[in-house]
């Protein structure tokens, strides 16, 4: 469990976080105000936030759901620090016995909040801890087996679940009840993104012209996380090159070495679009096979690669499988994979 937290800051101690993670949080929105894109998610949020501060109680439970990389983590912990309260982050597969959720709850301390990232692959009796305890703020401890067997419940303290995943479909009835708000992410407009690598440039005192700053935002996938992560690559290349000003055609380089094209789709994309071309012929393909033939597990195909695939009209779902487009093939000759 991740838990950072100091007198000046409860999310970030300089000694003790990864340097890697530095560069993380350094480029995370700090309170709502520098929170880009998501206007009815972060309004919902400041609402609830401003309700619990009021109220001087935990801020109800709340689940957010949407393709990965789009600021959920982010959003966490601007909720955590707006209410004055320690963040807690977790991951749902590391969980893996109930003691082990059980252990988490119970050093909670009043009004903090718990993050549970992938919360749909928590097992479901993991799971059922959590029902009393969202609830009630208290945990049922079955002791013994058998006829001795008996219930011991252990009061824990107010606290609020952040639960965040990619498949809200996946999570059971029972958990997913229990969240007072059910917030969607949706993929960013190319001018929020290009508001964030903006913002972001400045703090990496990175200095981009504007035609470099609009392609970054272009190639990001509607996805911040992306968007940073090429503007690093980016930074990387123009201190190599020893450019204080890093243009349109610097980025381009940059991009052609992350074999990113104009569409942002990467080698991973192409490869997608590629096999059910070449293999057969342009589709439709069952997800398993396609799988098979790409190597790849589908969990993988269907939460990172096929939402965007999409959303922008390469890829079609259909009864009978996958099927590319016309604009998948018009852009696969463009690029020379297919004449």
């Amino acid at each position: 469990m991740n838990n950072y937290s100091d007198e000046n800051d409860r999310f970030l101690d300089s000694e003790s976080v990864p340097e890697e993670y530095k560069h993380e949080v350094l480029l995370r929105p700090n309170d709502f105000s520098e929170y880009v894109g998501q206007k009815k998610v972060v309004q919902n949020v400041d609402v609830m936030v401003e309700s619990a501060k009021i109220r001087k109680s935990a801020m109800d439970h709340a689940l957010l759901s949407g393709p990965p990389g789009l600021g959920k983590t982010s959003l966490a912990m601007i909720i955590a620090k707006s209410i004055g309260s320690e963040l807690h982050v977790i991951s749902g597969p590391a969980i893996e016995k109930k003691g082990d959720l059980a252990a988490i709850l119970t050093n909670l301390n009043p009004r903090d909040v718990l993050f549970i990232d992938e919360i749909h692959r928590m097992h479901i009796s993991v799971e059922e801890i959590l029902y009393s305890a969202m609830e009630d703020y208290r945990l049922d401890i079955v002791i013994g087996q058998g006829p001795s067997a008996r219930t011991m419940q252990i009061q824990i303290a107010p606290f609020t679940l952040i639960g965040a995943t990619t498949r809200s479909g996946l999570l059971s009835n029972p958990l997913r009840d229990r969240f007072m708000a059910h917030l969607h992410f949706d993929f960013y407009h190319h001018d929020e993104l290009a508001e964030i690598v903006g913002n972001n440039s400045k703090k990496l005192n990175v200095t981009l012209d504007k035609n470099a700053l609009e392609m970054i935002a272009k190639c990001a996938r509607g996805t911040p996380r992306i968007a940073n992560r090429i503007l690093r690559r980016v930074r990387d290349f123009s201190l190599v090159q020893g450019e204080h000003l890093i243009s349109e055609e610097s980025v381009k380089k940059s991009l052609a070495l992350m074999e990113i094209d104009s569409f942002g789709l990467d080698r991973m994309d192409r490869k997608i679009l590629q096999v059910i071309e070449d293999y057969y012929k342009g589709g439709p393909v069952g997800i398993e096979t396609l799988c098979a033939t790409l190597a790849e597990d589908r969990t993988t195909i269907e939460d990172v690669y096929e939402p965007y695939l999409l959303k922008e009209g390469f890829l079609l779902r259909t009864p009978r499988g996958r099927e590319i487009s016309q604009k998948s093939k018009d852009h696969l000759i463009k690029i020379g994979s297919i004449k």
